[in-house]
């Protein structure tokens, strides 16, 4: 197809990045970068592969085809993930259903496009650290030391409040209410704002390096700091996470083939607190989930604990159901025997 609009896709990645996105849309800047990134790497691939500059392409450019060879491209070249591969086509069925609604001579390109499906991915099992696991973590960080202090509050308020390493991140000391109620206040995925509530002894631990660091709780300066006196980086965090886990792996052998990482944080919180006897509706609003879908991939831990439970009692009437399966006995002859 000819375009007769030459600047057809600049107009539109322009009106979408800066109108549809974060005026109509509302989406929060991370959302939106996430969104480019994607563009910019099809717009990249799409030039190499057709051996034009980026400048001259247009909508009738990014053909069903195209955007195929590039998800393949994406697996197979970046060995990216299925899961990341559906985040970058996700982006790109965002900015087709923005191009059908504002030119509508490539309805039927950006039909195709939108055809396109999103492949299945294996759903991981969950990981997280047992308390017991939790604590010789956090009595591996050396706590003499500023950044040992740093890191031991970083961690215990990770644990404490769930948080997803963005807003670990984005917590400044006026966002801390150290006095009781303790709690403090998070800003979530799609600017979704909660707050958690803070153990006494967590709480301190805030005190002690607000003090240490002769940080007014009234200012907006965060809480986290580099040795340059900026703000963590997420792979900061997933550092000092990997390092602690290394030398607890050291003192306690259940750690070793475990990963520590930020959501492996959180998933450690919601399963101490599904211990704990926290309903998954509480568990929902503690950890910010939009959905209380979310937090039911719990439950199946929480079926694990009670099968654990029910194999450690005894059933009623064992007299029977209690002889074991002996390699000599076929299955036929053992059931019957029930």
């Amino acid at each position: 197809m000819t375009s007769t609009l030459p600047n057809a896709l600049a107009r539109s990645l322009r009106d979408f990045f800066a109108q549809q996105l974060p005026t109509a849309r509302g989406l929060s800047p991370h959302t939106i970068s996430s969104y480019r990134d994607s563009l910019v790497l099809l717009l990249r691939f799409t030039a190499k592969r057709l051996g034009r500059a980026v400048a001259i392409l247009d909508v009738d450019a990014l053909t069903p085809d195209q955007i195929t060879a590039f998800l393949h491209h994406l697996e197979t070249d970046r060995h990216n993930t299925a899961a990341t591969r559906n985040v970058r086509l996700a982006a790109i069925h965002a900015f087709f259903r923005f191009v059908a609604a504002q030119q509508p001579m490539y309805l039927e390109q950006a039909q195709r496009v939108l055809s396109l499906p999103f492949k299945r991915t294996d759903h991981r099992s969950i990981e997280y650290l047992e308390y017991d696991e939790m604590s010789a973590v956090l009595a591996a960080v050396d706590r003499s030391t500023a950044n040992g202090r740093r890191d031991y509050a970083l961690l215990s308020t990770m644990f404490n409040t769930g948080t997803r390493v963005h807003e670990i991140l984005g917590v400044r000391a006026c966002h801390l209410q150290l006095i009781k109620p303790y709690q403090v206040h998070l800003f979530g995925k799609g600017r979704k704002e909660r707050t958690c509530p803070l153990w006494p002894q967590t709480a301190q631990l805030l005190r002690t390096l607000c003090g240490e660091r002769q940080l007014d709780v009234r200012s907006d300066a965060p809480m986290f700091v580099n040795h340059r006196g900026q703000r963590l980086t997420r792979f900061g965090v997933r550092y000092i996470l990997a390092k602690y886990l290394k030398r607890a792996t050291a003192r306690r052998s259940t750690l070793a083939g475990k990963r520590l990482h930020p959501h492996s944080m959180r998933h450690s919180t919601a399963v101490h607190l599904l211990k704990a006897g926290v309903d998954l509706v509480t568990i929902s609003h503690w950890l910010g989930h939009a959905s209380l879908n979310t937090t039911n991939k719990y439950a199946a831990i929480d079926l694990e604990m009670k099968r654990t439970a029910l194999a450690r009692a005894k059933p009623i009437g064992t007299s029977t159901a209690s002889r074991s399966w002996r390699q000599d006995t076929s299955i036929l002859k053992w059931l019957e025997a029930l």
